[in-house]
């Protein structure tokens, strides 16, 4: 072979060296490159390193600006990392797709069958093909399924299937994913980036689409949701919360197919119905994707330390009211020693091998099994995949068992170290390598990198429909045991190549007939993070302002005892603000806090207001370090001004008017109602500092108003005036009260049989009394009664809708 033919021009693959033994993705065994690769290595080699360079930021940016990340596991349970985007693919003709997914639908039959039996008939432990002591002793074995029909009929709906390719060209299973399989929504926004990075119709117009795959899916769930006579029931996500390491795709799916995303106390089971709570009551639920362990999906019939499930879930499955995808206690096809008896079920209930074959296994729980791994363990294989589960029921207690495994353990490791495989914890691999871009001392370079595809199956009324493509994971280096994100790995987006442009796919159905689809169920717990995040962006928006006011003062003065700083000083700290530290700690906190409100409703929020949330936490912290007391510090909480009112800024004029949108401005129309009042009563009082008035009136926002309102200097009539009684002022108490009746109008039930429901009922006289009021009768007590009132306020929606 020519080396012309060996190595594409340029530098760029200069260093991509073939290891013996290992196959590879871009070359084949005959170090020839494989034809699905070529034009794409043509035009990639045409590129100058600044013209890569460019594009993969295209690609990095797009990632960043939709708000990518993967959760990395750390002492703080909302660490972040950037989404670790392997900017070339992994190209594969869609023929040898179509063979790979045959083979994939014959093992997702075979996965059905034999979770139909261990729940049913239990015959293949009662005929010895499986040991009953795997199968029991295991804790994603759930008893309470024994003998419970899944709705719908099928146990399995989604499933995900790592595999990788063997030396001698053909690919093998190393693992099955049916628990809750990870990975689908992540395929999703690769797509997105690399199409960022490669925009030319060529190579787009021949990659096969993945809409296609979550519109069968979709409808598929749809169907599966109805209830008794056809009655329409909700699909909804379950999530295990905002600390789990794939929350940003369970977001992403959620907002990507319509569903409800939803935590463990947001359901309740009432007569074997799981239903939703919502601001309209419960509400049946017909299907449920769970992306928690089956265990914990329910503390009454499962794990009775769980705090993320729902009481109940189990029942409501038993009666056939709930599927769940994937059945509870799915989990069992996941164990490891389960890919040893494969083979075997195989032959058993199909009568033939497995198309694809597993990893090669070995159960050591004693009789023949362990016998043969004794005699053979260093010379074990089943073509370059090789693995031994060390020991089950083998018990390092006895002498033989310790030798056993020690010496099984070592030879195996000596004779993979020769062939050039290695050894990762109890299982090793020699894995395929395929083009990834790595930046060396002499410059950016593309050099192989092992690598694993995850391949994604959905039932659908018509059979196993499999998505075109996916995602790889790609080790960091040569150690197959670096793929794991956690451990510093990637992933790459799958391209399924055809020859001709293929036919694009899209989510929308194919019916011509217009129809407007409702805003959808909104979840108490979600209307509770809105209301909580409005309140607490205003409350910070309000303690910066304040401590802007403090440091402009000191800065004019250089006294710290002035008695209006003395002022700001004592009315902050009951608050937790420190004002001897430029920018406290406890403001960072609240905006932490608000954060973390948005991130339970992450499915029902912009990608702009995260991002403006995650800036603004970022310079807090940034400035916290640099800021210094007076002017210095007075600018850097203007800077936060700014931003924090971007945020709200973004909120009002972009966020859909759903009843989501509506309990944040409550909470925000609230909190700014009271935190008027309370500065009032401090700032407005007759007893108040010299220059207490001018405070308020800055902290309000409303100087130039002030002056073209009044034309005098400021006093307590005119400050209470336009601050507490003045409703066209959007920073006065009656604005705000007069908006929250607004809001409450707007909201489920607020009129019960022509009559106005608790929460209204107590803003109407809160609004006519301000209306009516003169100054001189807003008192100092006036406005702590108010409080009271407004408190009052919140308890009803609280009771009303968040419970």
């Amino acid at each position: 072979m020519a080396e012309a033919q060996k190595t594409p021009p340029q530098d760029l693959f200069a260093a991509y060296g073939l290891t013996p033994g290992v196959a590879d993705e871009l070359f084949d065994a005959q170090g020839q490159m494989r034809p699905v690769w070529r034009r794409f290595v043509e035009r990639f080699t045409r590129l100058s390193d600044a013209e890569i360079a460019a594009r993969f930021e295209r690609g990095n940016q797009y990632l960043r600006d939709a708000g990518v990340f993967f959760r990395q596991y750390s002492n703080d349970p909302l660490a972040e990392r950037e989404w670790p985007l392997s900017h070339i693919p992994v190209i594969l003709h869609e023929r040898e797709w179509e063979g790979i997914c045959a083979g994939l639908a014959e093992r997702a039959d075979l996965l059905e069958r034999v979770m139909a039996d261990l729940y049913g008939p239990g015959r293949l432990v009662a005929e010895g093909h499986l040991p009953a002591e795997l199968i029991a002793g295991s804790r994603q074995w759930l008893r309470p399924m024994v003998g419970v029909a899944p709705k719908g009929g099928h146990y399995l709906h989604f499933l995900a299937f790592e595999i990788g390719r063997s030396p001698d060209g053909s690919w093998f299973v190393l693992g099955d994913r049916t628990q809750a399989p990870s990975g689908a929504g992540f395929a999703l926004e690769n797509r997105m980036a690399t199409g960022r990075i490669f925009p030319e119709r060529f190579p787009r117009a021949h990659i096969h689409r993945l809409a296609g795959f979550f519109g069968a899916f979709r409808t598929a769930m749809t169907g599966l949701a109805q209830g008794p006579g056809g009655r329409e029931r909700g699909t909804a996500i379950l999530t295990p919360g905002p600390s789990n390491d794939t929350y940003f795709e369970q977001t992403y799916i959620a907002r990507y197919l319509g569903m409800m995303l939803l935590e463990g106390e947001d359901l309740l089971v009432e007569d074997g119905q799981a239903m939703v709570r919502t601001i309209m009551g419960p509400q049946p639920l017909g299907v449920l994707w769970r992306r928690i362990d089956a265990a914990f999906a329910d503390p009454l019939e499962l794990d009775p330390t769980s705090q993320i499930g729902a009481p109940g879930l189990m029942e409501a499955v038993r009666q056939g009211n709930l599927a769940m995808v994937n059945a509870l206690g799915s989990g069992v096809l996941e164990i490891r020693a389960m890919m040893a008896f494969w083979p075997r079920i195989a032959e058993v209930l199909t009568g033939k091998p497995l198309a694809i074959p597993n990893i090669a296994t070995w159960w050591c729980g004693g009789g023949p099994e362990r016998a043969y791994v004794e005699q053979n363990a260093a010379r074990m294989m089943i073509g370059s995949a090789y693995a031994v589960d060390l020991p089950f029921d083998l018990g390092a207690t006895t002498a033989l068992g310790t030798k056993f495994r020690d010496s099984a353990r070592e030879s195996i490791a000596d004779w993979l170290t020769q062939e050039g495989g290695q050894l990762v914890g109890q299982e090793a691999v020699t894995l395929s390598t395929t083009p990834a871009w790595v930046e060396t001392e002499a410059g950016g370079r593309v050099l192989p990198r092992p690598m694993t595809v995850r391949v994604f199956a959905a039932r659908t009324p018509s059979g196993w429909q499999f998505m075109k493509g996916g995602y790889a994971r790609i080790g960091r280096t040569g150690d197959a045991g670096a793929l794991a994100m956690q451990r510093g790995g990637s992933v790459a987006d799958v391209w399924v190549v055809a020859d001709q442009p293929v036919k694009p796919e899209t989510l929308i159905p194919p019916s011509t007939e217009f129809r407007r689809t409702t805003s959808g169920t909104l979840p108490s717990r979600a209307a509770d993070n809105l209301y909580w995040l409005g309140r607490y962006v205003e409350r910070t928006e309000d303690a910066i302002r304040l401590i802007r006011a403090y440091h402009l003062r000191l800065a004019a003065t250089d006294n710290p005892a002035d008695p209006r700083l003395k002022a700001l000083e004592s009315f902050l700290a009951p608050y937790g603000y420190t004002l001897d530290e430029p920018i406290p700690e406890a403001l960072i906190g609240r905006i932490e806090i608000a954060r973390g409100c948005a991130a339970k409703v992450r499915d029902r929020f912009s990608t702009d207001g995260w991002a403006a949330l995650g800036d603004l936490v970022k310079t807090a912290r940034q400035m916290s370090r640099t800021a210094r007391p007076g002017d210095d510090c007075a600018r850097a909480m203007s800077v936060l001004v700014r931003k924090i009112t971007g945020f709200s800024g973004l909120v009002h004029e972009n966020m859909y008017r759903f009843s989501g949108w509506r309990f944040l401005s409550f909470g925000r129309a609230l909190e700014r109602a009271d935190a008027l009042a309370a500065m009032l009563t401090v700032f407005a009082d007759p007893q108040a500092p010299a220059g207490s008035l001018d405070i308020a009136v800055e902290v309000a926002d409303s100087v130039i108003t002030h002056q073209r309102r009044y034309r005098v200097e400021t006093s307590r009539d005119t400050v209470i005036d336009l601050l507490a009684l003045d409703g066209d002022n959007p920073r006065s108490i009656l604005f705000q009260i007069q908006r929250m009746r607004a809001l409450a109008m707007a909201l489920p039930d607020a009129v019960t049989n022509g009559r106005l429901a608790p929460l209204s009922r107590a803003l109407v006289p809160i609004q006519s009394a301000l209306q009516v009021a003169e100054p001189r009768e807003i008192t100092s007590e006036r406005l702590i009664a108010l409080r009271g009132e407004i408190a009052a306020a919140s308890d009803l929606l609280t009771t009303a809708y968040l419970r």
